[in-house]
This record gives structure tokens, sequence and C-alpha cells, in this order.
């Protein structure tokens, strides 16, 4: 209740009205909030003296008046008055349902098959009711659908449609009908298949057909919240198997399983056409101007919001799919996809727009969303939010426009309706005739080479066939790279490759769409493009990531591991609510998320915001997540699971071992359980298989990892996976069976990386003893030496060339020199167990006084140096074996890297 002064229900004149005609039953409704159960026997009370019918109706009647005391007098939350309101039409249609069908039982027989199975029936709500935020005064907008064709057994025997046409007939007499009493709710079929002009009700086949052939793209947001309302049990309830299907159906046709930003158009053209008619409808009354559902920010706008980015991206990120506003506008804030700043005021703006119509209903029980004329009403309406209002001043109107600005600006900015993106009003492209991709004069008005381009790609016979719309936006996207080019945002060779870029994308138009909507998504592409060749590669591979691009905290952000991890347990999670949790959607969730990750890196990465080693440092910490989730996941899914959790362990080797991993490199690792099941090597040899093909199988999304084991004991020759007591007997030397030193070279570079947490010190601990085992310095350095020759032998560089990873005074050398000197000192200087990378240890190397001073830091200076020319050369996708021009300013740490050898091995 207002602390201003005392505001009462009973102003209402719908209220004094019900006090009046039922004073002796209000007392039939408990105390409190009324929910299913509490209506449910309302109804049943009420049956005792009165038809099914009057009894609906009368029920309605108590429940309003009751949910009008709680919102007015009590302050009762929004969301637990729309969700006695949804109970109330749960309850009522199903109790009209089942007599519906009872009726007609007796008259035709219950419909079955032709192979005599028994048909269900749903009733569909769609809109607030499929949301659970059913207004006070609202109607009820329903889809009645059945199950499968066939006939009544009766004594009037009628086919499955006719049948539960006049089901849907008689459950709008009991619902719809106006009497004496009133109506429970008003009845709006208007969403079904075909409209107006369509059957009332459709079957489950005429249904998918519909979808398939019909269905227009403003129809899937209204499917999005439709769920099933009755029946509340048996068949075809929530929870009938049966139903199943009827979800099966409606949610690929909502949800795309790619970032779908075609709806755009479909919604902004929506949108005119709901403000136009608004427009119309408040011409000459301004009473109506006033109106917060479909005025200008109103509550309908902030539903558009919600729902145009949750159709956009939900076909991905099944997180985000939900019903209610409110909790959908928590979801994406939570996955990113909207401020929470912005996701927290238009969650206030929606409640305080839905309280203000609540209020506006209460006072006739009038399907209306217009403010009263009346002053002593719009006094009471501001009253009972706790503001003032008179003639003179009105703080309800104030805040009123406070919140309709904020909500209408967010929509233009999402729709670009309150003026077009910057840039896309030059060169005539706002008004006349749109250019076509292939016109003359717009090729003219293109710098020669990209002109050039463009003609050959818009003479294919792709472009050709292209809608007329879709080579309007392709001229759209290639005027905007020749403004950047003349802008110098982007080099002419930037805008030539996103014509190759585009060309292979024609069939997937939706990235051409996400272009258009997002131009400062275009405007970094183009200047990503400019700045290395390799991202256009990565690009053409998987063109979904340039999504990335839209967050705002691309470049300042790093790769957070658990968070990533969270973010696809979470996306688990959703694909369950949906009943899609099944392999084939989690190996491309790995993918898409894996991809998209790799590409912020890469971004980052020819931005200059992160170093080589932070590149590194991110993507090795990104494959540890996945193999981390993809462990998770298919032990989940795995037959011969006999734990919750398996005891394996995932160690790395190689360069995702050193945390040295490039972009595309594959993962050297190696499997190892600790597990006393007596059938154990049996189970983690077909569970690490299975593993293998989550991390390697190529899927519609694409592929994550080559795998190689080569490095487990005894190589290619031994078993896949091995138990922990076997690979610590192997790698110390136990038994007869013995690494080599070139295996013990690469565990200098080991790490536990993934799998059970309980054995990574066990693991470290077997790659500790072998760092600390004593040894014949001479032989080591020998065999050592022997083995760098054998590699140089198999990878030769010409003799004028200078590779700055296999040449003498590469990489390579640096990498065997450090590791001989780990394998032979490490006993003696503990600080050199640690796996900190190459540049740490060289570094410690000189600190501990193995090495001549200024040879360690010289020498990790130029590993450091070295790695950044390869990494450059590998994104430019130039050789990384370099001419004598190219190489001479790297002859000093070259030097530095001979200088480290011949301290070694003298």
């Amino acid at each position: 209740m207002s602390t201003l002064f005392p505001v009462f229900a009973e102003h209402s004149r719908y209220v004094q009205r019900v006090r009046r005609r039922y004073a002796a039953e209000l007392a039939l409704l408990p105390p409190g909030l009324p929910d299913r159960a509490v209506i449910a026997a309302l109804i049943e009370t009420l049956l005792a003296d009165r038809p099914l019918g009057p009894a609906l109706r009368v029920a309605r009647h108590l429940v309003l008046e009751r949910l009008a005391v709680l919102d007015i007098e009590q302050g009762a939350r929004v969301d637990d008055v729309t969700l006695a309101m949804t109970h109330l039409a749960e309850v009522t249609l199903d109790r009209a349902l089942a007599a519906a069908r009872l009726e007609l039982d007796e008259i035709h027989g219950p419909p079955r098959t032709a192979d005599g199975g028994d048909i269900a029936f749903w009733v569909l709500g769609m809109g607030k009711l499929g949301a659970r935020e059913l207004n006070v005064s609202s109607d009820i907008d329903l889809i009645y659908v059945y199950e499968d064709d066939g006939q009544t057994q009766g004594a009037r025997p009628v086919t499955a449609h006719e049948y539960f046409a006049n089901v849907a007939k008689r459950l709008y007499a009991l619902i719809g009908d106006v009497t004496d009493d009133g109506q429970v709710f008003r009845v709006d079929l208007a969403l079904r298949p075909n409209g107006k002009s369509g059957p009332p009700v459709v079957s489950l086949a005429m249904l998918e057909e519909y979808f398939l052939v019909q269905g227009r793209e403003w129809e899937r947001f209204a499917w999005l919240k439709s769920r099933v309302v009755a029946p509340l049990a048996g068949m075809g309830s929530p929870g009938d198997a049966r139903t199943l299907q009827l979800r099966n159906l409606v949610t690929p046709f909502v949800y795309r399983r790619y970032l779908d930003y075609g709806v755009f158009e479909g919604l902004r053209q929506l949108h005119g056409k709901i403000r136009s008619e608004a427009k119309a409808r408040a011409a000459g009354r301004p009473e109506r101007a006033n109106d917060v559902k479909l005025s200008r920010g109103g509550i309908r706008e902030i539903e558009f919001i919600v729902q145009l980015l949750q159709v956009v991206r939900g076909g991905q990120f099944p997180e985000i799919r939900t019903r209610s506003t409110v909790k959908a506008l928590a979801q994406l804030s939570a996955g990113g996809l909207m401020k929470a700043e912005t996701a927290h005021k238009l969650s206030e703006a929606y409640v305080f727009l839905r309280r203000v119509e609540h209020r506006i209903q209460f006072l006739d029980d009038q399907q209306t969303h217009c403010l009263p004329q009346g002053d002593a009403d719009l006094a009471w309406i501001a009253a009972s939010l706790g503001l003032k209002c008179s003639r003179e001043a009105c703080e309800l109107f104030e805040q009123l426009g406070e919140v309709r600005e904020l909500v209408a600006t967010e929509f233009d900015a999402l729709l670009h309706e309150g003026g077009k993106p910057p840039g896309s009003c030059k060169g005539g492209q706002c008004s006349g005739p749109k250019p076509a991709v292939d016109g003359e004069d717009f090729l003219q008005g293109l710098p020669a080479p990209l002109a050039a381009a463009v003609r050959a790609l818009a003479d294919t016979p792709r472009v050709q066939g292209l809608r007329e719309e879709s080579r309007q936006r392709l001229a759209k996207l290639f005027h905007r790279a020749a403004q950047a080019v003349a802008a110098e945002e982007c080099s002419l060779d930037a805008a030539l490759r996103f014509v190759d870029w585009v060309g292979p994308l024609l069939r997937r138009e939706s990235y051409l769409a996400l272009l258009v909507e997002r131009p400062a998504v275009q405007q970094r592409l183009l200047r990503l493009l400019g700045l290395a060749r390799w991202p256009i590669r990565y690009l053409m591979q998987h063109p979904g990531v340039i999504d990335e691009l839209a967050d705002p905290l691309l470049l300042t952000a790093r790769f957070d591991r658990e968070a990533f991890i969270t973010d696809l347990l979470d996306r688990e999670q959703g694909w369950a609510r949906s009943g899609e949790a099944d392999e084939e959607a989690l190996l491309d969730t790995l993918r898409r998320a894996h991809h998209a990750e790799v590409f912020r890196t890469l971004v980052r990465d020819v931005e200059g915001r992160i170093t080589v080693e932070q590149v590194a440092d991110d993507l090795s910490s990104l494959a540890d997540a996945v193999l981390q989730i993809a462990i998770t996941w298919a032990w989940a899914r795995f037959g011969k699971a006999h734990r919750e959790q398996p005891r394996l362990a995932v160690i790395a080797y190689g360069k995702l071992g050193g945390k040295e991993l490039g972009y595309g490199g594959d993962l050297d690792v190696v499997f190892v359980f600790d597990d006393d099941d007596e059938n154990a090597s049996e189970i983690y040899g077909a569970f690490v298989r299975r593993l293998i093909t989550w991390l390697t199988l190529r899927t519609s999304a694409g592929e994550l990892f080559d795998i190689d084991t080569a490095l487990r004991p005894n190589g290619n020759s031994g078993l896949l996976v091995t138990s922990l007591a076997h690979f610590e007997a192997y790698q110390t030397g136990r038994g007869s069976n013995t690494a080599w030193t070139w295996e013990h070279q690469a565990i200098t570079r080991a790490r536990f990386c993934a799998g059970n947490a309980e054995l990574a010190a066990r693991c470290e601990s077997v790659r500790r003893q072998v760092l600390t085992a004593p040894r014949d310095a001479k032989a080591l350095k020998h065999e050592v030496q022997a083995m760098r020759e054998k590699v140089r032998a198999a990878r030769p560089v010409k003799g004028e060339l200078f590779d700055v990873k296999h040449s003498e005074g590469g990489m390579m050398d640096a990498e065997f020199a450090l590791q001989t000197l780990v394998l032979t000192q490490a006993a003696a200087h503990p600080e050199l167990l640690d796996n900190l990378g190459n540049i740490a240890l060289l570094q410690r190397c000189e600190a501990a006084g193995l090495l001549p001073a200024g040879v360690g830091v010289g020498a990790a200076n130029a590993y450091r140096e070295l790695r950044r020319v390869q990494h450059k050369a590998r994104l430019d996708e130039q050789s990384t074996a370099l001419d004598a021009e190219a190489a001479a300013p790297l002859a000093a740490h070259r030097d530095a890297v001979r200088a480290l050898w011949q301290a070694v091995f003298g």
C-alpha cells in the first residue's frame, strides 16, 4: 500500500461489482495467493450448486478480486500475480477440456488411430499465458493441436479432425462465451497456422508441413513462448512422453542451429506494423497516446528486445531459452549478450510497466493498456505505486516517460530504428532504389581493384542466383568496405580479402545479415583482415566466429578457464532442458566454443594486445579446458562407466605440455588411469578411444584437434592408455621395459592437464623422479646430440636459408640444450623441476651458475624473439625459413643460441 495515503482495491469499479454480486462466495477462497490446487478446490466447491460454465466464471471473479487486494493493498510481486492468473487459466482450461471431451465421447466415442491407438490433444498457450506472465484482464492466445488422424468409434462416428474441432467449439463455449456471469477468458486463435483463415485445430503433420512451407519469421517469436497448458495430467499433458513430439517440432522452427541475424528484418517489419496500428488507433483519441503496451517504449518493445536476441542466438546457446521476459533478461546478461546494467534497467522497466498495466485493468476488468482520463483514477493508480498525480503535476507521467524513453532507446539501438548505422546513408544508400551488386553505376563508385574483384564475384552463378534482397545486402557490404578504404580505416588489401571471404559464404546468408545489421562488426572484420593473412583462412573455416567481434570486451579480456567451463556446463544444462542434450549437440557445442575462443585470442594477437607468450598460454589453457569438458561429457554418456567420475589423467607433452601451443597445433598427450577395478584396462581403453573420437571427429561445426599419442609407453606399439603404476615403472627404469632418452627429454615439458585432479600430484611425482634420476652426463649429452642430428637430417634446410626452428642456432637447438641441463642438473638444482617454459628455465640455469654470465639470459631473449618471428610468419602464411636479408636482424640471437649450445655441449 502507498505511503502517501491509504489506497484500497475498492476504488476499482470491477472489485465493487464482484463484492456486490458474489458477497456470499468471497469467503470460499482461502486467504493468501491462490495456486492451482486452491483454484481447483474452489471450482469443485462452486460446482455444488451451479453448472461448470458458471462455476468457472465465478471462480475467475473471486480470484481477480483477491489479486486486486493483494496487489493494490499488500504490494504483491508482479510475478506472483501473473502466475496466479496463469494458474487460473490452466485449471479452467483443464476442467473445460475434460468436460468437452467427456460430452463428445458420449456422442461420438473417443477418437482412435487406424491401428486403434489413442490420440493426444494439446491446448497450447501462447504469448503471456505460455510465459506464465498472464495479465489480470488478459485474453488468452491458444492453438489446438491433435496428435494424428483417425476416427471415433461410437454410434455417430466422425473423423478425428471433426471431433477435435468440436472440442474446440465446446472449449470456447465454456471459456469464452459471455453469459450472465461474464466470461472466463477472451479466447484468441489468431496465432494458429494460417491465422483466421486456417482450421481451428491442426494435426502434428499439418503443423510440421506449415512450419516447413509457410511459417513466417514473426511466427517464430510467437511460438517461442508456446507450451502445453491443458490437459494438466494424463495423455497429452506436459509430462506425457507424447508431448515431446510437439516440442521436437516447435524447437527447430523457433531456434535455428546458427546465428540467425536474418530475423532482424522480419521483426523490424512486424514492429513497424504494430507501431503504425497503434498510431492509427490513437489518431484523434488522445487517451490512447499512453498505451503502456503498444506505444513507443512500451511492454511490447521490451519483449521484442528479449525475443530477438533469443531467436538470433538460442539455437546455439540453449541456456538463454526461457519464456519469461525477466528471466530471459537475466540470462542474456549472464551470457554476456547484454550489459548487466541494461538488463537490470529493462527488467525494472518491465515490472513497472506491468504494474501500471494491472492497475489500469483492475479499474473495470477491461483488456486495455491505456491510462484512464479521469483524475480520480489517475490519482489512484499513481498512489498505488507510491507516486503523486494531480492536474498541476503528475509523477506517474514523469516516471512513465522516463521508463518509456529508456526502453525505446534500447529498442531503437538494437534495430537501428532511431537512425541508420553510421556511414550507411552515404553514396545513395538511404534513398532511391537500392544498388545492385552488379550494377555498373555501383561498381564505378568503387576503387578500381575492388570493383574488379566485386565484378568477378557478381558475375558468378552463385551471385546471379541470389534473391534480390541478398544481392542488395552484398552491395551494401561492399560499399561500406569501399568507404572504409577511403577513410583509411582499412587497407585495400583488407577490402579485397573481404570479397574473397564473402564468396564462399553466399549460401549462408545469416552471416551476411549479421554484417548488415552490425556495421561495427564489419568495420572490425575489415581491420582484422588487413593485419594478417591467416585470419581469413580461419574465418573461412569458421565464419560463425565473426559474431565475437561484436563483444566490446574482446580486446581487453583474456581467456578465463573456469568461466569457459562454467559456461559450457550451463549450456549442457540448457540442452538438457530442451531435450536436446544428445552427443551431436554437445560435439558441436564444444567445437563452436573452442573456435570462438581461438578467434578471440587471434584478434587480440594480431591487434598487438597480447604477447606471443600470452597467446600460447591462453591457447594451452583453452585446450586443457576442452579436454576437461570432453572427459566429463563423454564419460557421462559412456555405457561402460562404472563410477561417477573416471580416474583418468591426461598428461600433456610437447607444445601443450610446455604451454607453447599455437593456432591449429595438434595435442601430444598420454592417457593414464589409476583404478583398482578388475576390468579397468578394458574400460579405460574403450573410453579413451571414445574420447579421442570426441576430440578429432569432424562435425557440421568443424573439428577440434589432431591427437598424437606416440609418446605413450612403447610408442605406437604400446597400449593407448596405461595404468599410472605401469607408466611410473616405465619412466623410472624399473623392469625390463623402460623409456628411451628422447622420452626423458620429452617429459621435461610434460604436465597433468586434464582429468581427475586427484591424480595430478602423482603424475608430477613421476616426472620429478625421472628428472632427478642419476645419469651419466657425458653419455646423455652424446645421445642428445645424436638425436639432434637425426632430427636435423629429417628436416633439411637449404644452405642459404635460416629456419628459425630447425637451423643451427635456432629454437630446437635451444630446446635440446635446455633439456640436457634439466636432465643432468635438476637433482642438484630443484628450481629446474618446475615446468615454467623454456625462457624462464634458461634464466634459472644462468642464475644457478650452470651457464656463463649472460648466456642463459641471452638465449632466453633469443628464444623469445625467434618464437615471435615464427609466430608472425605463420600468421602471414609465410615461410619460417628466411633468406639472408630477412635473417640478418636475427644474427645476434642466433649467436646467443650457439653460445648456449657451446656452453652445454662444448
